[in-house]
């Protein structure tokens, strides 16, 4: 296979189709919603043939602090070996600036060639997987009220979300509220919004995520909510140091079924962040 059929794109709206025939390639479950919400808070590249198929992808999310996340790095299993996941890659490093702390959660396969790019382990996330969510106990919570999000709120969950995550990330937030089955906000005893929570519809899984809250006992309530009587298969990916809530979720019916490592190029280390992040967007968005 020669690359000299290939070119690479930046795609649009008009390859949302291609890129999910690409995604269902390898066993992942894009959809149309999740891609648009991807292009419209970033960029999306990847190859194409001649006759207009889509042979690799990769996306770059930029958030509003020299922070941005990589992900959806996806090469068709034909065109493999052509060096086109490090030219998607490496095109979307060039879309930052040098200062720019990039981010991804990279696959096993993926790994090596991040290291090669630069790239270093700087932590770690928990894949959870349930078939059918099933609280231990019910929930009797006096200290806090939840309530859904209105457009009010939006202020209040980008600050908090500022510290959880250790960057500021608005454009990204507003879409994926947008995109969201449900969006949820916890407020104390004197109505200050004190977390929140957001989840998807996808095509296979309820994904859960972002979950932003000031102790495991309010996350654990938090995804209750979300996931209460959803009838199918629910997803949380889950940053480390957070044992408490992994233990909820472990007693609630969820399986950890990876623990796939966080890289990142131009600085040492995550960045910092205030310990209040139980639950992630998407492995795409850091």
């Amino acid at each position: 296979m020669s690359t000299s059929i290939l070119e690479l794109f930046e795609f649009d709206k008009s390859d949302i189709r291609g890129l999910i025939e690409l995604s269902a390639s390898v066993g992942w479950d894009y959809d149309e919603y999740e891609i648009r919400t991807v292009m419209s808070s970033g960029r999306i590249v990847g190859h194409k043939t001649t006759e207009g198929k889509i042979v690799s992808s990769a996306a770059i999310i930029p958030y509003d602090n020299n922070v941005a996340s990589i992900g959806m790095v996806i090469v068709s299993s034909e065109y493999r070996g052509l060096g086109l996941g490090k030219e998607v890659t490496q095109k979307c490093i060039d879309f930052a600036t040098s200062d720019t702390s990039i981010m991804l959660i990279a696959t096993e396969k993926g790994k090596p060639l991040y290291e090669k790019m630069g790239f270093r382990i700087v932590d770690c996330v928990h894949k959870y997987l349930c078939d059918t969510y099933t609280p231990v106990t019910p929930f009797t919570y006096s200290d806090v009220t939840i309530e859904d999000f209105c457009e009010s709120d939006f202020p209040d969950i980008l600050h908090i979300d500022s510290a959880a995550f250790g960057g500021t990330r608005s454009k990204f937030l507003q879409n994926r509220i947008n995109q969201s089955k449900q969006c949820l906000v916890v407020k104390d005893n004197e109505a200050n919004i004190i977390g929140y929570g957001i989840s998807i519809i996808g095509p296979i899984n309820l994904v859960v995520g972002p979950i932003v809250a000031p102790d495991s006992k309010t996350a654990a309530f938090i995804l209750d909510r979300l996931a209460f009587r959803h009838q199918g298969k629910v997803r949380i990916d889950v940053p480390s140091g957070n044992e408490e809530f992994m233990l909820f979720l472990e007693e609630s019916g969820f399986e950890k079924v990876s623990t796939p490592p966080i890289m990142m190029i131009n600085s040492n280390s995550m960045p910092p962040r205030n310990n209040t992040l139980f639950g992630i967007a998407a492995q795409i968005f850091g």
